[in-house]
């Protein structure tokens, strides 16, 4: 499994090393670095050449913010190339994954582009240990077009028929917004970009994406 850049949020990247982190990072960051551990792209604005990444230590606490230089990258994993990946192992979330046989043939009928992030990413994409009992699933849904919200609130009753708790992001042109979000009925949904958060009425208008 290797896709190409431009990367994504939520892409997981090989090819960092510690002498490229900033003299404080913590020790922890050096190891996994040191155990050819991925990285996870993040938003945030970065200069030409680079891209924000994040790393991941053991526990939640143990969470790392830094900049990769794009050539240093050797190969990358994107979400959507773990949906159907068989999933092994005991954990929860990884049980739902199995489950979702039903999630998966209502997205790719209609021929969305969807994976898995977080934990269970991390682990399926590594073969790194990053789940738990109580670990979350994390899904995320490419929507370059506007996703209606009654079609938000059919896709969250299947998320939440699930064997442990299911979260999706949904990933619009300026940012992401939680599919829980958009499907409940608040005017104005949190949108997420490289900017930062704020809140929005129409997370694909172009207006708000770049007010």
């Amino acid at each position: 499994m290797s896709g190409c850049g431009p990367w994504l949020p939520h892409d997981l990247l090989w090819g960092m090393t510690p002498a490229q982190l900033p003299g404080d990072a913590p020790a922890w960051a050096h190891a996994v670095l040191e155990a050819g551990q991925p990285v996870v792209v993040r938003r945030a604005l970065t200069a030409p050449g680079q891209v924000a990444v994040g790393l991941r230590g053991v526990s939640r606490e143990q969470r790392y913010p830094a900049l990769l230089d794009l050539q240093a990258v050797q190969r990358g994993v994107r979400p959507e190339q773990l949906c159907h990946v068989p999933p092994q192992g005991p954990w929860p979330a990884l049980q739902a994954l199995q489950a979702l046989q039903h999630l998966r043939d209502e997205l790719d009928a209609q021929e969305w582009i969807w994976g898995v992030s977080g934990s269970a990413g991390f682990e399926l994409a590594s073969g790194v240990a990053a789940l738990h009992q109580h670990s979350d699933l994390d899904l995320i849904l490419r929507t370059p077009e506007p996703l209606p919200r009654a079609r938000a609130r059919e896709l969250l009753a299947l998320l939440d028929g699930a064997g442990c708790p299911v979260d999706m992001q949904l990933q619009v042109p300026g940012g992401a917004l939680a599919l829980r979000e958009w499907a409940g009925p608040a005017a104005r949904v949190l949108l997420k970009s490289a900017g930062g958060a704020r809140l929005v009425s129409g997370p694909w208008n172009p207006q708000e994406q770049a007010a």
